[in-house]
């Protein structure tokens, strides 16, 4: 039986979705190990009355339940303000009750961004988003430099996590090296979700 891995973002143009994707596609490159794609909805003075409880397009709206049943986490976001979006802090905030009882402890964790500028936000915007992550007790994972891509790349991309740089709204493709470090994420974090659970599954 597969191991999920829940890749969780938030998009608004398409940026991080692509991310996402990709991120995903690394976690199911590994061998025993299957991604679980969600989203979050956006936020408005009155969210929860005039959202659908399903989206028209896209990933479902993830729930807390999701975070509880997958042994990894992958955390994307676009950059606001050098800090992650409205959405996905919304969604994190509510999870207090997984962390009263532990559901992500001694779970790994990696983070993705994207930004419209180079020098937009987006290390700050990783580590906004690893905050609340260590105060759940996950085991952050970052991209190291085995991985050529990180030091091949003229855009995205950081030992922080995977990110991109669109430059105009609609520019959702990523370069070959933000690919194979988004790639490179997913399947570390689950690899290293793999070798957590062996004993378990021993």
């Amino acid at each position: 039986m597969n191991i999920e891995i829940l890749v969780l973002y938030y998009s608004r143009h398409g940026s991080t979705a692509e991310l996402a994707a990709h991120v995903a596609r690394g976690v199911n490159a590994v061998p025993g190990a299957a991604a679980r794609v969600r989203t979050v909805p956006p936020v408005g003075a009155r969210t929860e009355e005039r959202l659908p409880a399903v989206p028209e397009a896209g990933p479902p709206y993830a729930t807390t339940a999701d975070l509880a049943e997958c042994a990894g986490l992958l955390l994307g976001s676009p950059t606001r303000f050098g800090n992650m979006a409205a959405p996905l802090k919304h969604f994190i905030d509510g999870t207090g009750t997984e962390w009263l009882g532990g559901a992500l402890a001694g779970k790994p964790a990696g983070v993705f961004t994207s930004t419209n500028t180079l020098h937009g936000g987006q290390e700050s915007t990783l580590l906004s988003m690893a905050l609340p992550l260590l105060h759940h007790g996950m085991l952050l994972v970052g991209v190291p430099f085995t991985e050529p891509a990180l030091a091949q790349t003229r855009s995205g991309g950081t030992p922080y996590g995977a990110s991109h740089v669109a430059a105009e709204p609609a520019q959702t493709r990523l370069t070959a090296e933000e690919a194979r470090i988004a790639e490179h994420l997913g399947r570390r974090v689950a690899g290293i979700a793999l070798q957590l659970a062996a004993p378990a599954r021993a």
